[in-house]
């Protein structure tokens, strides 16, 4: 670092252990030091607003791109008598989902236990787009939305990225 005139910032740096999950309690917990500082060591770490886990499982990413998802969906349900079909269709379209596409090609590979929790954000937003109740079939206005399913638009973003 000193040979490229760059400075650590030990309030920003963490050392991330890569393991699977039955070795990490294995893994040293005490700080590293680096220099004259000493730098902790963290179970997950962000890159580029995405959040990555020891053991590589994206569990932390999952959870809060759900959680941020359905945030942004509570408050334009709010909002959804108040505005025509077009502008509400365009405001959850510019606003959710971004966030469950951001990144997405990281996801590939993952279980379905986890895309099926993506899953459930595109169904509810499918659903207050056409206000469709909880219990109504939601592939239909998927179909009617021309969306793809989660699993489906992280093959579609990787075959895009790929071409």
């Amino acid at each position: 670092m000193r040979s490229n005139r760059l400075q650590l910032n030990t309030a920003k740096s963490e050392i991330f252990w890569c393991s699977t999950t039955c070795r990490q309690n294995h893994l040293p917990s005490a700080a590293a030091r680096v220099g004259e500082n000493y730098v902790l060591p963290s179970t997950t770490v962000r890159d580029l607003g995405v959040l990555i886990d020891s053991d590589v499982a994206m569990w932390s990413h999952v959870s809060r791109t759900v959680s941020g998802c359905f945030a942004v969906l509570r408050q334009l349900s709010s909002i959804r008598r108040s505005v025509s079909n077009s502008v509400f269709h365009s405001l959850v379209v510019l606003l959710v989902m971004p966030r469950l596409d951001y990144c997405n090609a990281t996801l590939a590979g993952l279980p379905a236990s986890q895309l099926s929790r993506l899953q459930l954000i595109l169904n509810a937003v499918a659903r207050l787009i056409h206000r469709s109740s909880r219990y109504e079939q939601v592939t239909p206005i998927l179909r009617d939305l021309h969306w793809l399913r989660s699993p489906e638009r992280i093959d579609f973003k990787l075959a895009v990225l790929t071409y």
